[in-house]
């Protein structure tokens, strides 16, 4: 039936601008999952929950044209609830995420574990019983990994431990000569707890903890979870604090950006251009470093507001440093456009069409380099963004030459928003006092982090602890795409491709 069918029964939830919520039985849960489908809503998480009364709940959160919906749906342990798989593909390993941590299984045929590897014993559910059994000599999985056959196949698997100093994954290409017929993936290593953590924390002080679940994504993850925290404790923080936050995030992912592009240019064996973005992101951190107390700001973000505010002569020293980074990237470009080598490693590869991207789900720069137009700055602005009005990057070539073109599209429009924020930061305090939400109350954070939209689901229990918080990070959309994006590409393109996306072990792994 369509959409509109389900209005009367939405309501509004904390946190996020433009979110709302509707509860499902099991026979709704499809039927609205098919009607959000249709509606050309995609799935930004899945995840599960135990209500006061310990009633499990799959939670899922879509976006569209609409905004955000969180739909829930109570279940039974003891029984199979359906998969969203074959509507959402990404929902896959959220599911078998869901059943290595809560127990709760879907009727996905894809039962086998994710994040499990034998690191407890397997009736062992972390996010559901209290007291963690002894493990045995632990003894590896068997984890079936998909065979391909055929003349001339054979099977290179790479990782999970890698010579340089990523984290840790295993890649297992199914390949003819150094043609790639076939990517599978297996994550998982570095599993952290964090989940179970966040239940061990005052709620009012986990934000550290969320600002630590992807380091290069700090600023994103620690505001997620402030904004759906203030959103439970009804708190309006400073006008000057949500500027303050803005900036921050644009430093961010300006960081990142200048890091990527310069190990790009490396992978195409273009070192220049690794030693001079190398160069401009280090002159970026000081200057951070200079206006805000940090190089990396884990520490900045904290209910209520901003933990710190400019220092003295930190906008001047910022709106210095980003105008010569526009200059300069803006030569870098240029030259990246012009070098023939560059060019030939970069065109083609890796290519994710926008058909395929929109079926698979591609999210973050990664989908807006493959006609995927989903900003959370632009599609669900929360204060400044509403009065900054980024401008949304987007190509539909889908291949390594695009996604390097978003970076250097996002780089540009981050300087020039960094610009428009210290122009025009309103005074005032940056900090107001924020209490612990009332036990049972749901919140739910969105923030659009350089990497794509990241999400904090937020849960208060009795006097100020987390009944449960869930983290989400763009990768566990992106992690499958990679592998139809090597498809018919040479393996020696894979670091490159690899790379383009840059998709997060830690952030990934929780």
């Amino acid at each position: 039936m369509p959409l509109r069918a389900w209005d009367s029964r939405f309501g509004s939830l904390p946190g996020a601008p433009g979110l709302q919520a509707i509860r499902v039985s099991r026979e709704e849960w499809r039927p609205l999952a098919q009607d959000l489908l249709a509606a050309r809503f995609r799935l930004l998480a899945l995840w599960a929950s135990r209500g006061a009364n310990s009633e499990a709940i799959i939670h899922a959160v879509f976006f569209g044209e609409r905004g955000a919906l969180l739909v829930s749906m109570p279940v039974t342990p003891e029984e199979r609830y359906v998969g969203l798989e074959d509507l959402f593909p990404a929902a896959s390993r959220m599911q078998r995420a869901i059943a290595d941590l809560s127990g709760l299984h879907s009727t996905d045929e894809d039962n086998r574990p994710w994040l499990r590897h034998a690191s407890w014993p397997a009736g062992f559910r972390p996010l559901v019983d209290a007291e963690v059994p002894a493990l045995a000599e632990p003894v590896a999985d068997t984890y079936a990994f998909v065979s391909v056959e055929g003349d001339g196949v054979h099977e290179i698997p790479v990782g999970p431990i890698h010579a340089g100093t990523i984290e840790p994954g295993h890649f297992r290409f199914s390949v003819v000569g150094e043609k790639v017929l076939r990517l599978e993936e297996r994550l998982g290593y570095v599993h952290k707890g964090i989940e179970r953590r966040f239940t061990e924390l005052p709620i009012l002080e986990a934000h550290r903890l969320a600002a630590r679940v992807s380091g290069d994504s700090a600023v994103a993850f620690s505001w997620a979870y402030c904004q759906a925290l203030e959103g439970m404790s009804g708190v309006q923080i400073p006008a000057r604090a949500a500027w303050l936050r803005a900036l921050a995030l644009e430093l961010e992912r300006i960081a990142n950006h200048l890091g990527d592009l310069g190990a790009l240019g490396n992978d195409a064996g273009f070192a220049f251009g690794l030693a001079q973005f190398s160069r401009l992101k280090e002159d970026l951190l000081r200057a951070t470093h200079d206006a805000l107390g940090a190089r990396y700001l884990m520490g900045l973000i904290v209910p209520g507001g901003t933990r710190l505010d400019l220092s003295e002569g930190g906008a001047d020293r910022l709106r210095s440093c980003v105008r010569t980074l526009t200059k300069q990237v803006s030569e870098l470009r240029a030259i990246y456009d012009d070098h023939e080598g560059v060019r030939d490693r970069f065109i083609g590869a890796g290519t994710v069409a926008p058909p395929l991207a929109t079926r698979l789900g591609l999210i973050g720069l990664a989908g807006r380099a493959s006609g995927q137009a989903l900003d959370l700055r632009v599609d669900l602005p929360c204060e400044p963004y509403t009065e900054l009005s980024p401008v949304k990057v987007c190509h539909n070539e889908g291949d390594v030459a695009a996604r390097v073109a978003v970076r250097f599209d996002e780089t540009l429009e981050s300087c020039a928003l960094v610009e428009r924020i210290l122009a025009t930061m309103p005074a005032g305090a940056h900090i107001e006092h924020v209490q612990a939400p009332a036990a049972g109350s749901l919140g739910i954070g969105l923030i659009e982090g350089w990497r794509g939209p990241v999400l904090m689901a937020l849960e208060a229990g009795v006097d100020g602890s987390i009944r449960r918080c869930h983290p989400h990070d763009p990768s566990w959309q992106n992690w499958p795409v990679l592998e139809h994006a090597i498809i018919d590409n040479i393996v020696p393109d894979f670091p490159l491709i690899n790379k383009s996306f840059n998709l997060a072990y830690s952030g990934h792994d929780l």
